[in-house]
């Protein structure tokens, strides 16, 4: 997967983040997660734009941490939002696991090799 790929799943992930959010009913409990949700599901993609433009390997490898910190926080949010049926559209909830679930290990490995390569690269 190159950059402009993984930059369009992130692009992506963000929209669907915005579409359930748009579903959700209004109350409390509901506009609390909602509003986190928007924050952390919208980050990574923004966050990931940021990393490339990342003024060196350590600035690059904690802008992707932060993308990563961002996608968990999401996924845990999203599980809260399902538990709770906070939602209409149980198939876009799935579908936003999924993906987070996804983009997390795609980040982790990410993360994990751009630290093994910038300790290659300072021996």
């Amino acid at each position: 997967m190159n950059k402009r790929d993984l930059e369009e799943r992130l692009i992506n992930f963000a929209v669907l983040i915005v579409e359930i959010i748009s579903t959700m009913p209004n109350g409390k409990a509901a506009n609390h997660l909602a509003g986190q949700l928007l924050r952390s599901g919208t980050s990574p993609a923004l966050n990931y734009g940021e990393a490339q433009s990342g003024e060196s390997r350590r600035d690059f490898i904690h802008k992707i941490k932060i993308v990563l910190k961002e996608l968990r926080e999401s996924n845990i949010c999203l599980k809260i939002i399902k538990r709770t049926k906070l939602f209409k559209g149980e198939d876009k909830i799935n579908l936003a696991l999924d993906e987070s679930n996804e983009l997390i290990a795609i980040f982790v490995k990410s993360v994990e090799t751009a630290q093994k390569n910038d300790k290659i690269n300072k021996s």
